[in-house]
């Protein structure tokens, strides 16, 4: 099997939903091309990343998450974040929505809102992170108007329902080489998990390590310059009831290189209702499994977004379930 390779520069859109429409069936798992993000602030995004990520543990931790409070911002160490409750090999940074003191929701004291943590060195690494997130966030709403079109609906459905106000976050991820020692501890550098959200766009090195599951077997999702991977997550197979099912991966740095990642989460409004979407019109439905590889049953899932979201992360970072600030 073959991740397919959608390219936005088409004109086409209801050539680039059906594209959408068999890459989710099928695989789960798509590139893009031509996506109008621009490569010389990718490389700058990569450049700083390198900076911040050389720089001593000490100084590092000048920006960990603890210091973030209920935004659940920041730094954190190799091995400091969990999948599946193990340990990954990896360090990383969290971002979110930048919003300031006087937002509502700030104000509130509602969790994971709030001010990013900016290292101060590199200096620039705040106006490059802002204006990506700003790139990769128009990104997301026209990919998932292309996947309301992909589902018979109109091109606004998803946004006009579930999106206008998207819930996004932005992970820089750090992948040290592994040595013998660190094999026996935590193996992975993520482990076997599907994703929350929606939809998940994923800037890679040329490193590589990501697999994704197919039809039981694990396969590779290559580099490809210039392009971004997505992954449709556990909240749009929960909407359209199964229809488009979320595809378990994992990463696994054997290169012995340092590797970097770049997801980007869109995923809905925090305050939207998870109400399913009627997909009873559409044909070609992917037979959904008995039972998911976590266990999970989506049905089962409701409230809001935001609810569902809270309890997820309070599980990947147990010490930052009772923040301080």
């Amino acid at each position: 099997m073959s991740i397919p390779i959608i390219d936005l520069s088409s004109k086409d859109e209801k050539e680039l939903a059906n594209s959408i429409h068999r890459a989710c069936i099928l695989d789960g798992f798509f590139y893009v091309t031509n996506h109008g993000v621009s490569l010389d602030l990718q490389q700058e995004l990569e450049k700083t990343s390198h900076i911040f990520f050389s720089l001593d543990e000490d100084e590092k931790m000048t920006i960990s998450m603890d210091k973030a409070g209920k935004a659940w911002r920041g730094y954190f160490p190799v091995m400091g974040e969990l999948t599946s409750g193990k340990a990954d090999l990896k360090e990383g940074i969290y971002f979110g929505k930048e919003l300031p003191n006087n937002h509502p929701k700030v104000k509130a004291g509602v969790p994971m809102h709030g001010k990013n943590l900016f290292p101060e060195t590199p200096a620039k690494m705040r106006g490059i992170i802002l204006t990506y997130m700003d790139e990769l966030t128009s990104l997301g709403h026209r990919l998932m108007k292309l996947i309301s079109l992909s589902l018979d609906l109109p091109k606004n459905y998803i946004y006009n329902h579930f999106t206008s106000d998207p819930f996004t976050l932005f992970r820089i991820f750090h992948y040290p080489p592994m040595s013998e020692n660190v094999k026996k501890q935590a193996p992975w550098g993520v482990g076997e998990h599907t994703d929350y959200g929606l939809l998940t766009i994923l800037k890679q090195d040329e490193v590589g390590g990501l697999q994704i599951k197919s039809n039981n077997h694990w396969i590779d999702a290559p580099y490809i310059p210039n392009t971004f991977i997505c992954n449709i997550g556990d909240m749009l197979e929960k909407l359209t009831g199964g229809y488009y099912v979320s595809t378990p991966h994992r990463v696994l740095n054997t290169s012995g290189k340092d590797r970097y990642s770049y997801p980007f989460f869109f995923d809905p409004n925090f305050d939207s209702e998870l109400k399913t979407i009627d997909t009873s019109s559409l044909t070609n439905k992917k037979a959904i499994q008995s039972k998911r590889w976590d266990d999970l049953n989506l049905d089962e899932v409701s409230g809001t977004y935001g609810e569902y979201i809270l309890n997820k992360v309070g599980k990947v970072f147990p010490e930052l379930n009772n923040p301080k600030g």
